[in-house]
C-alpha cells in the first residue's frame, strides 16, 4: 500500500481573529463562536476530540484523540476569497488583490455580447439569490443572461437551466474567462449560476454551477504531482486550480455526494501514494452567505456525524487534515465572506510530527513533507 493523505476544507467555516480583519470590513467576524454562542444545540464531538474546543476556549469533557493537535492557520494573502484561500493551502501566495469591482466595464461587456452572442441584464454587485428575486422574471422575457458580481472577485453568470441551455451557459462563461484573461483582468472566478423556476413558484438555484478560476503558479499539487504522488481533487477543487496539477477530479454536487466520494476514495486500495484534497462548499453557499445560522449549524453536524466514521479508518502512518479557506459568519452584516483565521485539526500518527502550524501555506508544507 501507498502512502494516503486527505485534506478536507470545510468552505468558509472559519474562527475569528484575524488580525487585519478589520481593514476587510470584518472586524468582530468569528463563523464558529458566533455558532456556537447562538445555536445552544450546537454540538460537535468529533471534531472537538480532535482539539477545537481547546483552540475556540470552550469547555471539552470528552477524550481528545492522542495522534492529533489543533491549530489557528492566518491568512496572508490579500483577499477573503475562495480561490485565495485554496491557493494559499496549497503554498501559492495572492500578493496582489484579485480584481474586485461595482460594475465590469462596459468595453468588456460590449465584447462579451459579441462573441458570446448575447445581451445582458444586471452588472452591479448582489446576493445570488436576492439577483433572481429580482430579475428572473425579465430573463425570462428577454432570454438575456443575469451578469453580477459580489465583493470577492467573481463575475457571476445566471441563466435557467432548461430554456438558456445549461451547455450554453457553461460555454459563455469559458467565453468570458478568455476575455477576462485577454485582458489582464485579474478576476479570481468566472461562476455560472443555472437555475430553474418560473415567476408563479419562484426561481432556484440547481447543483449544476461551474467555476472558472485563473490559472494559479506553482503550488503543492504540482510538485506532489511531479513526485509521482496521484493528486485526487473532490468537488469544485479542480475548477479552483484550474485544472493544474490535480491528477482525477471528482466534481459533487453539495456535501453529501462530497463525503460520500472520499469515503469511496480513502478505502480503495491502491499500491500508489494518493493526496485527496476535498472542498465540501455547502456551509458557504447554502448557508453562509444566505446569512442562515440555523441550516449552518446542521449541516456542520452532519458533517461531524459523518466525521465519526472517517475516523475509525485512519491507520497510525495516514494524514489527515480538516482546515478551512475562509469565514462567513451568518451572523455578520452583509452576505460575504468574512476575513478569519481558520482551524486546523490535523491527525498524523507513526513518527511524522511536523512542526508548529501558523499561517495557511502550512498545510502546503505539512503535506509535501508527508510524501518526502
Amino acid at each position: 500500500m501507498g502512502k494516503r493523505a486527505l485534506v478536507i476544507v470545510l468552505d468558509s467555516v472559519g474562527c475569528g481573529g484575524a488580525p487585519d480583519a478589520a481593514a476587510y470590513g470584518d472586524e468582530g467576524a468569528d463563523t464558529l463562536r458566533h455558532l456556537y454562542d447562538g445555536i445552544p444545540a450546537l454540538r460537535l464531538p468529533n471534531l472537538e476530540s480532535l482539539g477545537l474546543s481547546a483552540l475556540l476556549g470552550r469547555p471539552f469533557t470528552g477524550k481528545i484523540r492522542m495522534d492529533s493537535r489543533a491549530f489557528r492557520l492566518t491568512e496572508l494573502s490579500a483577499g477573503k476569497d475562495t480561490t485565495n484561500g485554496h491557493w494559499e493551502l496549497m503554498g501559492c501566495m495572492t500578493a496582489v488583490p484579485f480584481l474586485t469591482c461595482l460594475a465590469f466595464p462596459d468595453d468588456f461587456i460590449a465584447k462579451l455580447a459579441v462573441v458570446g452572442g448575447t445581451g445582458f441584464i444586471g452588472n452591479k454587485p448582489a446576493s445570488g439569490t436576492a439577483i433572481l428575486d429580482e430579475l428572473g422574471e425579465k430573463h425570462m422575457r428577454t432570454g438575456k443572461p443575469i451578469l453580477y458580481t459580489s465583493a470577492d472577485s467573481v463575475l457571476q453568470l445566471a441563466a435557467h437551466e432548461e430554456t438558456f441551455g445549461l451547455e450554453r451557459l457553461w460555454e459563455l462563461c469559458r467565453t468570458a474567462r478568455g476575455i477576462l484573461d485577454e485582458r489582464g483582468m485579474r478576476v479570481g472566478r468566472v461562476i455560472a449560476r443555472p437555475f430553474v423556476g418560473d415567476a408563479d413558484t419562484g426561481f432556484r438555484r440547481t447543483p449544476n454551477r461551474h467555476d472558472y478560476s485563473l490559472t494559479p503558479g506553482e503550488t503543492a499539487l504540482d510538485r506532489l504531482e511531479r513526485r509521482g504522488v496521484n493528486v485526487i481533487g473532490v468537488g469544485k477543487i479542480s475548477d479552483i486550480f484550474a485544472g493544474k496539477g490535480v491528477s482525477e477530479s471528482y466534481p459533487t454536487k453539495g456535501n453529501r455526494a462530497g463525503m460520500e466520494r472520499i469515503d469511496e476514495l480513502w478505502s480503495a486500495p491502491s499500491s500508489d501514494d494518493r493526496f485527496i484534497f476535498a472542498n465540501l462548499v455547502d456551509f458557504d453557499s447554502l448557508y453562509g452567505h444566505r446569512r442562515d445560522p440555523d441550516g449552518y449549524a446542521r449541516c456542520l453536524m452532519e458533517f461531524d456525524v459523518w466525521l465519526g466514521g472517517l475516523l475509525g479508518n485512519i491507520e497510525p502512518d495516514d494524514l489527515v487534515m480538516i482546515t478551512a479557506d475562509h469565514g462567513n459568519d451568518p451572523y455578520h452584516k452583509g452576505t460575504d465572506h468574512t476575513r478569519e483565521q481558520v482551524p486546523c485539526l490535523r491527525i498524523s500518527g507513526g513518527s511524522f510530527d511536523p512542526l508548529e502550524m501558523r499561517v495557511f501555506s502550512d498545510v502546503a508544507r505539512v503535506v509535501e513533507s508527508f510524501f518526502a
